[in-house]
């Protein structure tokens, strides 16, 4: 019998869990951690409360869950309630799923000032994550910035656009809706420091602006290149910009929230007394290679909300090596030790969609298929796996929520969920654990 120990419960742990099932039918356990009750990871905190044909991929973990051999081990958290090194005792591989939870910094001037937020809270705030759900932004008044020119951007720019009717059969967490409901903001402007061939926006996310209720993109028309230089472009990328191009050729069509688009624009600084005013940003142009250069030209945009969306990083773990320049786990094709594997965004870090982790998942269960036949792991090691971890959590009072736990906080979300909507989603993991008759 092969153990393996997967941390993280999102897409790629998972897509892990179902690659290991295919290779060793019965042969294998799989124990999937999580540090909150709940699982699915980005697909219930990250995928926007508005995108739920998303989070239907849900269903296909679901499937994998509910066999025999595999188990969700909720509200664990690795490298607080457990070591690492006591997995790795305990199973005889252990693949890290953890994502890239965490912000990658703002190294601006002002960055502390209040009303400024990274991506993983602010979006976590209004998707319900334990950890943001006080976040309280201030949505009184004025203008927002959001700085990134990628899909997390559109994102936080078309929640703050829509009206309340608008988010009918999301899952948008209630306090978020209140907040939203009341919000004074009226306009949002999107910083990117390069152009418009030079952004990570697909067309699916880019055209849902065109068709929000109040709010609509401003692209100025000189920002784009010439349409020949499209031609070299892949698919996806072409028909964003050419997205960009219809917004632009709609300059006088009438707009209650703008969303402008600010291209070639680099912020250097935010700028208030205790709370963000505005921000200062530089002109730039681009070199022969693409790269955005400083044209010492500077102008300020009033802000009294920023959000930075620059991209994520991995969380790191006592006692697991970890890459700091690129915010992910060391690894070299998913090997970070004898036994310790990684995988999704925390071996390759925030790229991709959610569909990449599957052959992610699979991959990694290569490698390890390809370490037991080179003995570098034994499934007849006479590790214990679930029964030893189960002995382990027991000593220490570890009282940790199974799938089948997590079902009751489903049904008590899906019951409590207001007209129209999916769920209402818990936000505190106490609430959770009490549904799931834990408390």
């Amino acid at each position: 019998m092969l153990h393996i120990a997967v941390i993280g419960s999102g897409p790629a742990g998972y897509y892990t869990a179902e690659a290991a099932q295919k290779r060793w039918g019965d042969a294998v356990r799989v124990d999937i951690f999580d540090r909150l009750p709940v699982p699915y990871g980005l697909i219930r905190t990250g995928v926007a409360p508005d995108h739920q044909s998303i989070k239907g991929v849900a269903r296909r973990y679901e499937a994998v869950a509910l066999t025999d051999n595999v188990r969700f081990i909720g509200h664990v958290a690795v490298g607080h309630d457990v070591a690492v090194a006591e997995l790795q005792g305990l199973y005889d591989a252990v693949v890290l799923a953890t994502g890239a939870p965490a912000d990658r910094p703002l190294a601006l001037p002002g960055a502390d000032l209040g009303n400024v937020f990274g991506s993983a809270g602010f979006v976590g705030w209004y998707n319900g994550h334990p950890q943001y759900a006080a976040l309280n932004p201030d949505l009184s008044g004025g203008h927002a910035v959001v700085i990134g020119n990628g899909n997390v951007a559109l994102d936080v720019a078309r929640i703050l656009a829509k009206t309340p009717d608008e988010f009918g059969g999301s899952d948008i967490v209630a306090h978020a809706l209140d907040a939203l409901k009341a919000s004074g903001i009226s306009g949002v402007t999107i910083l990117g420091r390069r152009g418009p061939h030079q952004i990570a926006m697909t067309p699916k996310e880019l055209g849902e602006l065109a068709h929000l209720a109040r709010g609509g993109p401003v692209v100025d028309v000189a920002d784009l290149p010439d349409p020949a230089q499209d031609a070299g472009l892949e698919p996806g990328l072409r028909k964003s910009v050419a997205l960009l191009r219809g917004f632009a050729a709609e300059a006088g069509g009438a707009r209650d929230f703008p969303i402008t688009f600010d291209f070639f624009a680099a912020p250097r600084a935010l700028n208030g007394d205790g709370q963000v005013a505005s921000v200062t940003v530089e002109r730039t142009r681009l070199d022969a290679d693409g790269n955005a250069i400083a044209t010492g030209e500077t102008y300020e945009i009033a802000a009294a909300l920023v959000v930075s969306c620059i991209g994520y990083q991995t969380t790191p773990i006592a006692g697991v090596p970890y890459d700091t320049r690129a915010g992910r786990f060391a690894n070299v094709d998913g090997r970070v030790a004898p036994g310790m594997y990684c995988v999704g965004w925390a071996r390759r870090g925030p790229s991709g969609t959610i569909g990449t982790n599957r052959p992610d998942g699979f991959a990694i269960i290569d490698r390890i298929a390809e370490d037991v036949e080179a003995g570098v792991l034994s499934a007849g090691s006479g590790k214990p796996g679930r029964a030893g971890f189960e002995a382990l959590a027991a000593s220490r009072g570890l009282d940790f929520v199974t799938f089948r736990d997590w079902q009751k906080i489903d049904e008590a979300e899906v019951a409590r969920a207001r007209d129209g909507a999916p769920r209402e989603k818990f936000v505190d993991v106490g609430a959770m654990r009490g549904a799931a008759g834990k408390e």
